[in-house]
């Protein structure tokens, strides 16, 4: 799957088996030409058409999950492991970017890996080692503490190399360091930290 993949390119759409929009978001989609297989929320930010052959999930504004939360839910009710969500950064309401980071925490807690695409890509990484590509033209990766600490083993590849340490959310040490070859390796021995990459 690409990193960082602007919105507005549809080109690697086809490679997900499964769309799943919420409320607004079906219009993302309607301006893509793809036909989503489920939309689900309250509706308070859409008024218009609904396809006839998507399943429609209509909720209630009073409620206590985001409808992006829903969605989420819907897909792993499906049974998908790996999931992709486009749209959910930006914009003027930042509280809904924040909900969206933290429904990545929600998701590596039942067991899927959610990764956020857009101008940047944003992952969870948990207690393993990961590899991030680098961009034709350069990429920076931010790497945030989420809970009370991460324990960086080291990050390799990258232009500020860090050894055996202690990252936590009142420091950000870790925000746009430089990835300097093909990809940039991660380990991280305890904790969850937000990754971010983009583009030069």
């Amino acid at each position: 799957m690409p990193n960082g993949k602007p919105f507005d390119m549809p080109e690697y759409y086809d490679v997900y088996s499964c769309f799943i929009c919420a409320d607004s978001g079906y219009r993302h989609t309607l301006r893509l030409g793809i036909v989503p297989d489920i939309i689900i929320g309250d509706f308070d930010s859409y008024s218009g058409e609904l396809p006839e052959a998507a399943e429609i999930i209509r909720t209630v504004p009073e409620k206590d999950d985001t409808d992006t939360l829903m969605a989420l839910k819907k897909a792993i009710e499906l049974g998908y492991k790996d999931i992709y969500l486009f749209g959910a950064l930006g914009g003027k309401r930042i509280e809904h970017s924040i909900a969206n980071i933290q429904t990545m925490i929600y998701a590596h807690e039942h067991g899927c890996k959610l990764t956020i695409l857009g101008e940047s890509a944003v992952y969870l990484q948990g207690q393993e080692t990961c590899r991030y590509a680098k961009e034709e033209g350069g990429s920076y990766m931010s790497v945030f503490a989420l809970t009370g600490s991460a324990d960086i083993e080291y990050p390799r590849g990258v232009k500020y190399p860090l050894e055996n340490y202690t990252m936590t959310p009142s420091f950000p040490i870790g925000v746009s360091n430089e990835i300097t070859s093909g990809y940039a390796e991660l380990k991280i021995k305890s904790g969850l930290a937000l990754v971010i990459l983009t583009a030069m």
